[in-house]
């Protein structure tokens, strides 16, 4: 399994970003995807899940400004970020699992992760 992360960077308060997360190596349209992220000093905290047949999950924190989507076809998830806030500066992180079709997903050391990226909100 892999998941290569791209996207994110430096915004004001208020604005947009767009987070990808490209999948391989599993069955990518069967397994729920999701988004988590660490802020400094905190712990990794679910942002956002989708299932396989696109059912949709947010943290309340974000409900309303975050949409999670997934392209079956192109074995990619995504995250859509408006109206972002300083609170919401993180390193955003993809994941999934393979070994159950539960969703949303949890915060679980034998998750699959992606990389990283790096989400910087100034106000």
């Amino acid at each position: 399994v892999q998941l290569v992360q791209s996207g994110g960077g430096s915004v004001q308060s208020g604005g947009s970003l767009r987070l990808s997360c490209a999948a391989s190596g599993f069955s990518f349209s069967e397994y729920c995807m999701g988004w988590f992220r660490q802020a400094p000093g905190k712990e990794r905290d679910w942002v956002a899940s989708i299932s396989g047949g696109s059912i949709t999950y947010y943290a309340d924190s974000v409900k309303g400004r975050f949409t999670i989507s997934r392209d079956n076809a192109k074995n990619t998830v995504f995250l859509q970020m408006d109206s972002l806030k300083p609170e919401d500066t993180a390193v955003y992180y993809c994941a999934t699992n393979t070994w159950s079709l539960a969703c949303p997903l949890a915060v679980r050391v034998d998750n699959f992760w992606g990389q990283g990226t790096q989400v910087t909100v100034s106000s």
